[in-house]
């Protein structure tokens, strides 16, 4: 199975390209270059460089969000552009499952955050279970682990998300960009051994987003890609402001 990743849900802009449990490619930035310059140069990128036609993948692996509502309506607009002109499916991969499966393997609890502006984070809790029929992708019949979820990605305050891994009393593991921003209330907060993940492992990365959607897509959670819309989880700021500013006047 032939599967594209695309991830620009924060400030990492990623694409991918993983055939049967293989890593192609991976051409991921983390710049101030907004993703409508840099995302299709890497696209080509990696298609030029592996001689790839787009119409062989089985399918269009998306972060599909929460994040940053621009990122995630460029990579959207993208997946679903490519899906349409190659009739090909989408795999809508939530972006915290995406981020948390970089961890891949781990007996430790993993909490990505991803900052949401206003003391919150887009977050979640996730742990990998050990199966003894079940291949980390393409593989049928081998040994691997399964991503699970425990707590569903959502918005909240960090105080919040780090009281539920307390309660939970696994040592656990930090990542995303979310993380040094609230690294101050993680560490005032956490009762319980804790790490951060490095560099290579804590931010967003389409290669994770692929993989996991290879896995996604053999279970038949495809899309059509006229179907896809990103998960935003809450409104927009300017959308919040509009709202503020219609209560005070009475409209």
């Amino acid at each position: 199975m032939k599967i594209l990743g695309i991830d620009t849900s924060g400030l990492v802009a990623s694409v991918a390209l993983v055939e049967d449990d293989v890593l192609r490619a991976e051409f991921t930035t983390n710049d101030k270059k907004t993703h409508s310059q840099t995302l299709l140069p890497m696209l080509e990128q990696i298609r030029g460089m592996l001689g790839l036609e787009l119409d062989s993948v089985d399918a269009i692996a998306i972060a599909a969000g929460p994040g940053s509502f621009t990122g995630l309506r460029i990579g959207s607009a993208t997946a679903k552009g490519l899906g349409l002109a190659l009739g090909k499916p989408l795999v809508e991969v939530p972006t915290l499952e995406g981020l948390a499966y970089n961890l891949w393997g781990t007996d430790k609890l993993v909490c990505p955050m991803m900052d949401a502006r206003r003391n919150q984070v887009y977050t979640g809790l996730y742990e990998f279970v050990y199966q003894e029929n079940k291949g980390s992708g393409d593989v049928p019949g081998c040994p691997g682990y399964e991503l699970r979820v425990l707590t569903e990605q959502c918005a909240v305050e960090v105080s919040e998300m780090v009281e539920k891994c307390n309660r939970l009393g696994r040592e656990v593991v930090f990542l995303g960009d979310g993380v040094p921003v609230y690294l101050e209330q993680i560490r005032e907060g956490i009762r319980l051994p804790y790490s951060l993940a490095p560099a290579h492992q804590n931010r967003q990365r389409a290669g994770s987003v692929a993989a996991l959607g290879a896995v996604y897509a053999a279970r038949g959670r495809l899309v059509g890609a006229s179907d896809h819309q990103p998960i935003y989880l809450r409104k927009s700021q300017a959308e919040r402001e509009r709202e503020e500013a219609d209560g005070h006047t009475g409209t």
